[in-house]
């Protein structure tokens, strides 16, 4: 398969899935039970295991740093994201790790329904099942890394 090729597939398949289990959700700004849409944006990016610096995190999503300083200062006041040592650096370093209520957060604010993807991903054997998420990982790892960002905001 060519790369041009594998991008036409992509094209075609994540819009399918998008729109099979997708849903509408309204956002406000940060609070005890709701997200803005840029603090879901940015709770994604972050994981519980792998912390990410500031700079890393503002480079990948084309966001001033001070800009997304003061929504993660707001996201951890909160109990969303959590600071932690940046992993293969000195102390000076901060990285930032998704909490269990962050996680809690962008599961309930996603625009992927878990009720229609259980039912998806039923249909499938563990191992494709398996197959799909390491895929859909890596294309996220290859994105965070190698995309293009957009403009900023």
């Amino acid at each position: 398969m060519t790369l041009d090729q594998a991008v036409e597939r992509i094209q075609f398949s994540y819009p399918q899935v998008y729109y099979a289990c997708h849903t509408r959700h309204t956002r406000v700004r940060s609070g005890p039970a709701q997200l803005s849409e840029r603090d879901s944006e940015i709770l994604v990016h972050l994981n519980v295991t792998s912390p990410l610096t500031l700079t890393e995190l503002a480079s990948h999503m084309d966001l001033s740093r001070s800009t997304l300083s003061e929504a993660l200062t707001r996201l951890e006041a909160f109990g969303y994201v959590v600071k932690a040592p940046a992993r293969g650096r000195d102390r000076r370093h901060i990285g930032l790790l998704l909490a269990k209520k962050g996680v809690d957060a962008v599961r309930a604010a996603s625009v992927l329904e878990s009720r229609c993807l259980h039912t998806a991903l039923s249909t499938l054997s563990r191992a494709d099942r398996s197959v799909v998420i390491d895929g859909l990982e890596l294309l996220a790892r290859a994105c965070r890394h190698g995309a293009q960002p957009k403009s900023k905001r």
